[in-house]
């Protein structure tokens, strides 16, 4: 008489001469997770008419989605008495079991659409620094009216390292200027306005006073910019260009509020967009470029064409075509 570690023994080693028999069985193409949730409603309700009303379904329905489970489990699940079914006991074995492998399928539908950022309790929206002064507070404060639930990180930034973060799903769209830097055929654009290019000058200052400036007439001023990789880094860059000299620059800065800080400070002048006139206003004034000089900057909104269906993209998408609308309007 064989052992019991000599019995397993020999169950295993016969099991092993052929592993892929252990594989051999394949799910029936009539077992869906439908059917299992049908199952699980009349499980829970105990009779046709209540699993059919909580399913929104016929009756019928019902009892033709059992029926095909029996069959696709090669097995009864209930005993007919009369026009009741009442549960054997492989349906009490297969509730359990389906009750759970229903919620993984649940859970991990959801994990895999966060793990892609689609329609996560958390939205990452990237922006130009400049644009916090008016735009990116009215968007949210939209956007969290039509989703409530969200929590939005809101990342700054220049334009170069805002598209690469978008690029790299670190953040899920950005605000930043419609340029060379952003074009890319994964993704999409939606224009939101455009805004001149100002000199920036301390209110003391001469310009201050003119209704627009010559910036030639500045050859020997000194300048303050932002670092290269900003929109308005580049785009000073050929005004500057336009007017043939190249600037004296006394230092460069990562954001814009610390240039006006400077620029209000009497360090230098500055070539800035006009949507930060509200910033310093009584201590930095914005003159117009004469027209040979002026040049506008494109905001818009950058996404992936890949997200394009997220239900918390397209909501921000609608927030952002109705601010343009009012700023068309205004």
């Amino acid at each position: 008489m064989q052992s019991a570690t000599d019995l397993f023994g020999t169950i295993g080693r016969s099991q092993n001469k052929n592993p892929a028999r252990a594989h051999t069985m394949q799910i029936d193409e009539e077992l869906t997770l439908k059917k299992l949730e049908i199952f699980l409603a009349f499980m829970r309700t105990g009779n046709l008419a209540r699993a059919a009303a909580e399913l929104q379904t016929s009756t019928v329905s019902v009892h033709r989605a059992i029926h095909s489970l029996e069959s696709a489990l090669r097995c009864p699940l209930f005993k007919h008495e009369g026009r009741n079914l009442t549960p054997l006991e492989g349906a009490y074995v297969l509730e359990e079991r389906a009750q759970k492998l229903v919620q993984d399928v649940l859970v991990t539908i959801e994990q895999t659409r966060q793990a892609a950022g689609f329609s996560a309790a958390r939205f990452k929206l990237g922006a130009l620094y400049s644009l916090t002064v008016k735009t990116v507070p009215q968007l949210i404060m939209g956007l969290k009216i039509r989703r409530s639930e969200l929590n939005i990180d809101l990342i700054l930034g220049s334009n170069i390292d805002l598209f690469y973060k978008l690029k790299n799903m670190e953040v899920d769209a950005i605000l930043v200027s419609l340029n060379e830097s952003v074009s890319d055929p994964d993704c999409e654009q939606l224009p939101l306005f455009s805004d001149d290019i100002f000199l920036a000058t301390p209110a003391d200052s001469p310009f201050a006073l003119q209704s627009e400036v010559d910036l030639s007439d500045l050859r020997e001023a000194t300048f303050i910019t932002l670092t290269q990789g900003f929109a308005t880094h580049r785009d000073g860059a050929r005004v500057f260009e336009q007017a043939g000299f190249e600037p004296k620059v006394a230092m460069q800065v990562n954001d814009i509020f610390t240039l006006l800080s400077m620029v209000s400070s009497g360090v230098g002048y500055a070539l800035l967009p006009g949507r930060i006139a509200a910033v310093y206003e009584n201590r930095v004034r914005l003159v117009p470029l004469q027209a040979r000089y002026r040049m506008q900057q494109h905001i818009g909104l950058v996404f992936l064409k890949a997200r394009e269906r997220d239900p918390n993209l397209l909501a921000l998408l609608a927030e952002c075509r109705m601010y343009s609308n009012r700023l068309a309007q205004a």
